[in-house]
């Protein structure tokens, strides 16, 4: 059998989904986020897939995350600036 595996970082929990190729079934657990080391929540997601099923299969793997998303939505991030050199102004439009 082969597996796609998909994690999510998200600001609380660290979400990860395993799809079975074969038979459709599909997996899903959660972790708390660790926001200190974001990877230390990836890791523990698939730790705690390794305890649910044998994932020596892994076909692929994708990462995302949410927490910039977040952050930008509630108006969080830092306060930021975007410098343009002459000869790069289209950057600007294709920014708006």
């Amino acid at each position: 059998m082969s597996y796609r595996v998909g994690i999510d970082v998200g600001g609380t929990f660290t979400d990860i989904v395993v799809l079975n190729e074969q038979t459709g079934e599909i997996i899903a657990t959660k972790v708390p986020s660790t926001p200190e080391d974001q990877s230390i929540g990836v890791v523990k997601a698939i730790k705690k897939l390794g305890e649910m099923f044998p994932y020596k299969n892994l076909y692929f793997l994708v990462h995302r995350t949410t927490v910039v998303t977040n952050a930008l939505l509630e108006g969080k991030g830092a306060k930021t600036a975007l410098v343009v050199t002459e000869g790069f102004r289209d950057v600007l439009y294709i920014g708006r």
